[in-house]
């Protein structure tokens, strides 16, 4: 698909929200700007989570707005003690991690922290009984070690450079959540943590409101009630923006350029490690082809996708680390080459029938391509892969469904995924490529399996060396060129339009996983009224 067509297809989507919101434009804005309280704030996100339990993996990039971790981060993404009185201590030669607990500090209902509870939250989460997708990436950790009540001691099994960002892990209560079933309790749902906020209400699928935590360590936030309202579809969040009904939102590039022009508002853009892929299902006969990959993989334009669909927020992706970032391997950009794309297919015998569509051997080289349903992003570039496919013989049928209809069909069926973590690249490829992980979940959702892959991923997540983690994972970047597990397009920049009723807003460096805890709203306790 051409920039020309995306745009093209931009400006119908545009044409149809102009007709949504025509309306909430007509209608006053009642309780905009300086009327509205400096203490609420009500901002729509696109997803929730299914947990709100840390043992299950929620927060585990940290920011989880009702818990902390050991250590946090600043808006430049650099460590700083959370839980954590300082840094922690090295030794062993990276084998082990001493922290030394910051004195004082109480959950929300008024019980202390100690070492217990730090102790009682990485021994769950390795529990074989507990259902966190992410405990691959505690692979390094061999036992956690409470020396007094202030101070915690890990031990590791090998020296692993990241293990300090996997400490903004946020710590549970052992008194209440050590009392229940860790899988489906009642602190699954309703949770006690240490962070800025309570949680005082979650209506599953419409919002999450919170109240200040007036035991918070950091101080009382002057944004006392907050709510986070779930708002799946892209243009209903917009028109909901638009009528002052909230006060901030991340949009879709197209809408956010809708309040361009509105001077009673700001837009944010976060950069990312977000990445939108598709799937390419090993068991699959069409997408499990090396050719048929290699060949999907030339014929995609993803200039056209950023200038088209993002409008120029985000860059082309190559694989799950961006190309400005240090861990990129220089030279493994793939040009778009739609002729390259076509004498390979033709040189190993996928040849076009009467109506383009290439077959061999009795296999029409056609496969089903979901994205979720109300993503106007993920609609976008599931519909210009599809289109750039065609052209090359491939045909890619788009449907949408709900996570609960497309999951079942991943091991057939491709998916118009998403992914990536700014912190570490361990924390992401591990999880995205190693073929330990196929059909485990979302892990690895295209059963790859390549044994330079996965013999690479282990190096550089057992060595402290920079260099030779820089090497490894070269080397995978390399064999992705070689061997696509995945047809990436484009690291998505993200977009938030709020209200100026709060002054020197920031963002912070943002994986995939955005919502309750990044954009704007990172460090909503620390907001300042703008007058």
């Amino acid at each position: 698909m051409t920039s020309r067509s995306i745009r093209r297809a931009v400006a119908t989507a545009l044409a149809a929200t102009t007709a949504l919101t025509a309306a909430a434009c007509a209608a006053p804005h009642e309780g905009r700007g300086s009327t509205k309280p400096t203490d609420r704030a009500v901002v729509g996100i696109a997803y929730e989570p299914e947990t709100l339990s840390p043992l299950l993996g929620y927060g585990k990039d940290g920011n989880s707005k009702i818990f902390d971790g050991l250590l946090t981060h600043d808006a430049g993404m650099h460590l700083k003690p959370a839980l954590a009185a300082a840094l922690p201590k090295v030794t062993d030669g990276g084998k082990t991690y001493t922290y030394t607990l910051r004195p004082g500090v109480t959950f929300s209902d008024g019980k202390p922290f100690t070492a217990d509870d730090v102790v009682f939250t990485y021994d769950t989460i390795l529990d074989e009984k507990t259902n966190n997708a992410s405990k691959a990436e505690l692979d390094a950790l061999d036992t956690v070690e409470k020396k007094d009540d202030r101070t915690v001691v890990f031990h590791l099994k090998y020296p692993y450079a990241p293990f300090a960002e996997r400490t903004v892990l946020p710590i549970a209560p052992r008194h209440l959540a050590g009392q229940q079933d860790v899988n489906t309790g009642p602190f699954t749902t309703h949770p006690v943590g240490t962070g800025p906020y309570v949680l005082t209400k979650w209506s599953k699928g419409e919002k999450l409101t919170f109240t200040a935590n007036p035991h918070y360590w950091g101080g009382t936030p002057k944004v006392k009630h907050l709510t986070m309202a779930v708002i799946k579809d892209d243009d209903i969040r917009a028109t909901r923006l638009r009528s002052g009904d909230l006060d901030g939102a991340i949009l879709p590039p197209e809408l956010a350029a809708t309040f361009k022009t509105d001077k009673s508002r700001t837009t944010l853009a976060a950069k990312t490690f977000d990445y939108r892929n598709v799937t390419l299902p090993s068991a699959n006969p069409v997408t499990g082809d090396r050719t048929v990959r290699r060949a999907l993989d030339l014929a995609v334009d993803r200039q056209a996708m950023v200038d088209g669909i993002l409008s120029g927020a985000g860059k082309p992706a190559y694989g799950p680390v961006p190309t400005d970032s240090p861990w990129f391997a220089k030279g493994t950009q793939r040009p778009h080459d739609p002729g390259r794309a076509q004498r390979l297919l033709d040189d190993a015998g996928w040849k076009k029938g009467p109506d383009g569509i290439r077959a061999k051997n009795g296999q029409r080289a056609s496969f089903t391509l979901w994205y979720l349903s109300g993503d106007k992003l993920r609609q976008e570039h599931a519909l210009a892969f599809a289109s750039d496919a065609k052209k090359a013989g491939i045909e890619a049928k788009v449907e949408s469904g709900t996570w609960e209809a497309i999951e079942p069909r991943m091991k057939q069926d491709a998916v118009l995924a998403g992914g990536g973590s700014p912190a570490d690249p361990d924390f992401d490829q591990y999880l995205l490529l190693h073929s330990s992980l196929a059909g485990d979940g979302f892990n690895n959702m295209s059963r790859y399996a390549n044994k330079t892959v996965d013999d690479q991923l282990v190096t550089a997540r057992r060595t402290a060396d920079p260099t030779a983690r820089k090497a490894a994972y070269d080397t995978i970047q390399r064999e992705l060129a070689d061997d696509p597990a995945y047809i990436f397009l484009t690291h998505v920049d993200h977009l938030y339009v709020v209200d100026d009723r709060w002054k020197d807003l920031t963002t912070q460096v943002e994986p995939h996983d955005h919502g309750l805890a990044s954009g704007p709203w990172w460090n909503a306790e620390d907001w300042q009224p703008a007058k």
